[in-house]
């Protein structure tokens, strides 16, 4: 028995990057750092990170390919410190979200060791177009 995805079914034809986007976007779900993503009115969203140790400069935001890459990483050594307990993560992490057709990244900002990154749906144009027939 053959297994019909959506990349083989006839009725979606150019779907098949869809089953790609899924794969990627459930590579690298380690779970660090923690997230949430909230609903902000009809076309927004904000995904919110626990970032807590990290500077502005030890974080970097990128969209490739449409996928929203957020990297982490503390720059040098902690002066020296012995720690006699560390709960706080302070590893270097790399989390991905694969953005659908349309969303844009408005803004990224960093407030009580918690990184917002602000996200908005841009209505597409309307295009009619008319398809001339011709006889072959």
């Amino acid at each position: 028995m053959t297994k019909i995805t959506l990349g083989t079914n006839p009725y979606l034809l150019g779907f098949d990057q869809l089953e790609r986007l899924a794969e990627r976007a459930a590579k690298g779900a380690d779970g660090y750092p923690p997230y949430n993503i909230e609903q902000c009115g009809a076309d927004g969203f904000r995904i919110t990170l626990a970032v807590a140790g990290f500077a502005e400069g030890d974080l970097s935001l990128t969209v490739e390919d449409r996928q929203l890459v957020i990297r982490g990483r503390q720059s040098g050594e902690q002066d020296g410190r012995v720690f006699l307990h560390r709960g706080i993560g302070a590893r270097a992490f790399q989390r991905s979200f694969v953005l659908a057709e349309g969303i844009e990244v408005e803004r990224a900002g960093l407030e009580n060791g918690l990184l917002h990154i602000d996200l908005r749906r841009i209505a597409p144009q309307t295009v009619v177009k008319t398809i001339p027939i011709s006889r072959n």
